[in-house]
């Protein structure tokens, strides 16, 4: 993140063109990228429009794992072989969207001409559909259990932050917890306690290969690098739903 702040490029929209240069100014500072100079509604706008064009490609990534399950095909791999293609780079799916700018932004762009915009609306609707269609995968493997013991890996919004602001992960164990005699194991590394939400009493913190260890049912719900080191052996025997693709 700080690595970005110097390096990458940035946009200064000033409500007058003094405010901008101001602006660039005072950026040129620490940044070692190209300052753009704008108005205050168009960097407005180029701020918007970058994450709701993230947003609609991870819908895609997201849409595509719904109808590869469908199909019963590996969307992962599917994922691998097409962005072999020089002008083919599909993102990869996950749980949801979540995060402070992402999952927010392209809200205002619709907001501001929804007749219009319908592709980013349906993104939005997609990736918000996201996390209950895991839900429904991990609550049919918790039916086949009589008192189902669930880990619960990552609650961050994306990987190797600690960041939980509209996390989808989050939202899934804050669900599962109301599960009928379930009880969860969950593991955050970048935390060193759980969120309010989920201090119940069927719920307790513990470590990635604990909770693994003690579990019917193993949810990986963030790509940290720390779970990508565990030896798969660790899975063995263990009702499986990776959102990420990282046992893939």
């Amino acid at each position: 993140m700080l690595k970005e702040l110097v390096s990458n490029d940035r946009l200064c929209g000033g409500l007058t063109p003094e405010a901008a240069q101001r602006a660039r100014e005072l950026y040129s500072v620490f940044c070692n990228g190209e300052i753009h100079v704008s108005d205050a509604d168009t960097a407005e706008m180029v701020k918007l429009t970058e994450n709701a064009s993230r947003d609609v490609q991870i819908a895609f990534a997201n849409e595509l794992s719904l109808v590869c399950d469908r199909l019963k095909l590996d969307v992962w791999e599917v994922i691998r072989l097409a962005n072999r293609h020089p002008r083919v780079k599909i993102l990869q799916p996950g749980p949801g969207v979540g995060g402070h700018c992402i999952a927010v932004d392209p809200w205002f762009i619709v907001a501001a001409a929804p007749e219009v915009s319908p592709l980013m609306a349906t993104a939005r609707r997609v990736n918000d559909g996201k996390p209950q269609w895991v839900l429904e995968k991990v609550r049919a493997l918790a039916a086949q259990f009589k008192t189902p013991v669930i880990a619960c890996l990552g609650l961050a919004f994306k990987a190797d932050v600690d960041d939980l602001r509209e996390s989808p992960a989050l939202h899934i164990v804050e669900a599962l917890a109301e599960h009928a005699g379930a009880s969860l194991l969950v593991d955050e590394p970048h935390v060193l306690e759980l969120p309010a939400s989920l201090r119940r009493a069927n719920v307790r913190k513990a470590g990635a290969l604990e909770a693994i260890r003690g579990a019917d049912i193993v949810v990986l719900l963030v790509n940290h690098r720390a779970y990508t080191a565990i030896d798969r052996r660790e899975l063995q025997g263990k009702a499986l739903v990776d959102t990420r693709g990282v046992w893939a």
